[in-house]
């Protein structure tokens, strides 16, 4: 009858939040005082909630008990199975009161509204970070501890998060679940289907408070408000580099280890970064999925799209902070800073000449090699420079 009329007469004593059931009260008092009741018997791993336990065992198990009888897929639970049942359903019965948008379940639902009101409410006990999700804390609270207690049984490489594993698993598979309704193209993740449905869309939900600049997704976002704090939250534990991104974070680190994950099936090439793998293999399909809305032209990478929407747009989003000037891309921004910084990052290798822009190098370069790579046309004399 709660449910109907909205009581609920179990008050949390340490901060007065109420629950319609004595048990959800319960659960929840576990939370302040850190109780874990549940034990798993098979890796003494502890949980709050009984259904927790359930759940993680079958990660031990393997057992999915849940089955559509549309398709025969199972699933670890029940909600899991509710969910996937919608899409075959196309079901959107959780709908945001304040913009009218419509998610398959309740939890997307919920972690949407906190997009409207920046709610964070999971906090981090031992640095006080704030999260949209539990599930974002948890993940957060292995960068603390470096637990990956995720481990894939094909290649024993290790994950801090279940999600990540099922994921990483695909690549094994090569099953790709999540399909376009628009195109058919597949994704291994449902988060990069749902990127890409942007590219037809063109919605850009996710708005700075700021600046009222719009962006496709959330992570996005999040790195462009870095923009106006200056937060560097990402630091290297090797040369004590920060970065905006946990990504660019990664990405860094590989410059010390030599490590080159992504690796070409066709031609064994390797990448540094996954986007790196995927723009390497449109050069053996030839394929140019990013088309401009405007005249038509098509580009093998989203990132060439956006550049080549700026000569219609003539906008220059990446504004110098010390004189207000403005570009066009960000690498030309960089470069830029250079002229205040005097910092030149790039050096010959054979005689330590330092340059702050790559052709600069290049150029300089040619005068140890004698290479001469630009040809005059009509006479075929050739130099070392396009300028020349």
């Amino acid at each position: 009858m709660r449910t109907h009329t909205g009581e609920r007469p179990f008050e949390c004593t340490l901060c007065e939040k109420k629950f319609s059931k004595a048990g959800d009260l319960s659960r929840h008092v576990r939370t302040h005082t850190g109780e874990k009741p549940f034990e798993c018997t098979l890796c003494e791993k502890k949980f709050y909630k009984a259904g927790d336990l359930s759940r993680h065992v079958r990660t031990h198990t393997g057992e999915r008990p849940f089955e559509c009888t549309l398709c025969e897929k199972k699933f670890y639970e029940a909600g899991h199975l509710r969910s996937h049942l919608r899409t075959h359903t196309a079901e959107r019965p959780f709908e945001c009161s304040l913009c009218e948008k419509k998610f398959y379940k309740a939890g997307d639902l919920s972690r949407h509204v906190r997009t409207h009101t920046g709610e964070r409410p999971f906090e981090c006990t031992l640095c006080e970070k704030k999260f949209y999700e539990a599930g974002h804390l948890r993940s957060h609270l292995r960068t603390h501890t470096a637990e990956r207690p995720f481990e894939c049984s094909l290649c024993e490489k290790k994950f801090s998060g279940a999600g990540n594993l099922k994921c990483h698993v695909r690549t094994h598979t090569g099953e790709k679940p999540f399909e376009c309704t628009l195109c058919e193209k597949k994704f291994y993740k449902a988060g990069d289907l749902s990127r890409h449905v942007r590219t037809h869309t063109g919605e850009t939900p996710f708005e700075c408070t700021l600046c009222e600049k719009k962006f496709y997704e959330a992570g996005h976002l999040r790195s462009h408000l870095r923009t106006h704090t200056a937060e560097r939250p990402f630091e290297c534990s090797l040369c004590e580099k920060k970065f905006y991104k946990a990504g660019d974070l990664s990405r860094h680190v590989r410059t010390h280890t030599g490590e080159r994950p992504f690796e070409c099936t066709l031609c064994e090439k390797k990448f540094y970064e996954a986007g790196h793998l995927r723009s390497h293999l449109r050069t053996h399909t030839g394929e140019r999925p990013f088309e401009c809305t405007l005249c038509e032209k098509k580009f093998s990478e989203a990132g060439c799209l956006r550049r080549h929407m700026r000569t219609h747009t003539r906008e220059r989003p990446f504004e110098c902070a010390l004189c207000e000037k403005k570009f066009s891309e960000a690498g030309h921004l960089r470069r830029h800073m250079r002229t205040h910084t005097g910092e030149k990052p790039l050096e010959c290798t054979l005689c330590e000449k330092k340059s702050s822009k790559a052709g600069d190098l290049g150029r300089h370069v040619r005068t140890h090699t004698g290479e001469k790579p630009f040809e005059c046309t009509l006479c075929e004399k050739k130099f070392p420079g396009a300028g020349n």
